[in-house]
């Protein structure tokens, strides 16, 4: 148990749920550490699972959940090509649940035993026709955009794509070019 993870416990308002959590993981065998704020769950270095607290609920979340099987349809897809996550409100649901939490814990371990990986889609959105177009007019603003992490193309690319006039989008990409230049990523 790492004392780190026990400060931020103590302070979140998930508490009782992110220790019963905690106790069903280390049962596991993982190893705890704090990254990123978070309490995280390693094996031989890698991220296994991360405890997450939010305003309506705590969350278990797989790093690479994607390559899980879910027969009991728990994981829920949100945003991140590879990680999963199981939202909870109570302790009760955790406890209900701590037979498939630890197989889905060991099934993510086995699967990062095994080397497997998450393939990636490289731009899942289409690109809208109007960012397209400025980035083939202006070379370092094609550069610098193909220079952000694939989750920071994704933000700008489904912020802007849901404009639903193309004035709105050429408005929009106007805007955020220069953060865009300067490497930041539409909530940076």
């Amino acid at each position: 148990m790492n004392r780190k993870v026990d400060g931020y416990l103590r302070r979140s308002k998930w508490q009782e749920e992110l220790e019963k959590l905690r106790q069903i993981i280390l049962d596991c065998g993982l190893t705890e550490e704090l990254k990123w704020g978070k309490p995280c769950y390693t094996f031989q270095e890698s991220n296994i699972v991360i405890l997450q607290g939010f305003e309506e609920f705590c969350a278990l979340l797989f790093a690479k959940g994607a390559l899980l099987n879910d027969p009991d349809g728990v994981l829920k897809k949100f945003g991140w090509q590879a990680a999963r996550r199981i939202p909870f409100t109570n302790v009760r649901e955790i406890v209900e649940m701590e037979p498939i939490l630890k197989a889905y814990i060991r099934e993510a371990i086995e699967a990062e035993k095994a080397g497997l990986k998450v393939i990636y889609k490289k731009n899942p959105e289409p690109i809208p026709e109007e960012l397209q177009n400025k980035l083939d007019e202006i070379p370092a603003l094609k550069t610098a955009f193909h220079a952000l992490t694939p989750g920071r193309q994704r933000g700008y690319i489904l912020y802007f794509s849901a404009a639903k006039q193309s004035k709105t989008r050429e408005s929009r990409i106007e805007k955020c070019m220069q953060q865009i230049l300067n490497g930041k990523g539409l909530n940076d």
